[in-house]
């Protein structure tokens, strides 16, 4: 049985039953048919960044996307980039920068690869794949066809989407982004970044100043995959910032006035999770056992030692949670998949 562990950036996982790797969209396609077919269960197996798979592992096939190859065309003054699922994100969003294509460069150093990046809704720093997607390639288990998703089709929210939603149905094949032929990124959203940058917010720069300094600010977070920084031996963000009722917005401000807050449609209010958790008595480098919050930042839970498991890991992220919503009323919810096990409970 393969371990799935080194397959994950946790470094978490038990065995799985069976296990292949697709090296093309057809091998992919092909092997999850033949499973389904089989009534065999499915774990379709990316970069492992966003992913957090039970002690227990995997009792079914799991196949690991190896699937490479990337062609453009133009459209106007925009060029369309289309992108297997197995290529590496990080990889890509160079190319961009390289070649004068905006719109990705604000997710620089995201770890994982492209097949994963519209089923999360991948996002950093004011951009996510949502504002450029064009289309996306999948296989539809159900309906046992390939199809192509406009990006209206795949209902994509804050770190959400249809592929999300109803997990397991599609298999992303790839990805189609209509990026902005131009040497200056997107209009700089965020405040932080527009700090590192010193410019102000809706400010254009340079695509490569621009991914320079997301880099600085993931790498000073432990969000930048680095075998010598084990506080980069995580999920990425293992919570998501709440987005909360006007109702609960009120109930929140009572307990906690004057908290940082962004005002969203319909009166809804996103809160940030790592406000939240150290707010509630879990600071950077809390530690439970093998596990601990990164020092260096408290949404990324880590496995420092690579000798914890995925139960030590979860009854740190259940402490968090519980700890948040006895200070605050807020329920945090995961942002990585769980393969296996939940949080709930």
């Amino acid at each position: 049985m393969q371990m799935l562990a080194p397959y994950t950036t946790l470094g978490l996982g038990g065995p799985a039953r069976d296990f292949a790797e697709a090296t093309t969209s057809e091998e992919l396609v092909a092997l999850v048919a033949r499973a389904d077919a089989e009534g065999v269960p499915v774990l379709v197996l990316g970069g492992g960044s966003n992913l957090v798979v039970s002690d227990a592992g995997f009792d079914g096939l799991v196949v690991r996307v190896a699937t490479e190859g990337v062609s453009v065309s133009r459209d106007g003054d925009q060029a369309l980039v289309t992108a297997e699922a197995g290529e590496d994100w990080d990889v890509l969003v160079t190319r961009a920068v390289t070649e004068g294509w905006s719109g990705l460069e604000c997710m620089s150093g995201v770890p994982g690869l492209v097949g994963s990046t519209p089923i999360q809704n991948v996002g950093a720093y004011g951009q996510e794949v949502a504002q450029t997607v064009r289309c996306v390639r999948v296989y539809d288990r159900r309906t046992r066809q390939v199809a192509d998703l406009e990006a209206r089709q795949c209902g994509f929210a804050y770190r959400d989407s249809a592929f999300k939603r109803d997990p397991g149905r599609h298999v992303v094949l790839s990805v189609t982004y209509a990026l902005d032929v131009s040497a200056l990124s997107g209009p700089v959203a965020y405040k932080e970044l527009a700090g590192r940058l010193g410019v102000s917010q809706g400010d254009r720069v340079p695509l490569a100043l621009a991914r320079q300094a997301v880099l600085e600010l993931r790498r000073g977070k432990g969000m930048v995959l680095d075998a010598a920084d084990p506080d980069t031996r995580s999920a990425g963000s293992f919570f998501t910032n709440p987005v909360i009722s006007a109702e609960e917005a009120e109930a929140l401000a009572v307990r906690a006035p004057g908290h940082p807050r962004w005002d969203m449609p319909g009166g809804r209010v996103k809160v940030p999770a790592a406000w939240l958790i150290e707010q509630a008595g879990f600071p950077k480098g809390y530690e439970r056992g093998p596990v601990r919050i990164s020092t260096k930042h408290t949404l990324a839970l880590t496995n420092p030692g690579g000798a914890a498991s995925t139960a030590d890991l979860l009854a740190l992220a259940r402490e968090v949670r519980d700890g948040v919503r006895e200070k605050f009323g807020v329920t945090l919810v995961n942002e990585p998949v769980m393969v296996g096990c939940a949080l709930e409970g």
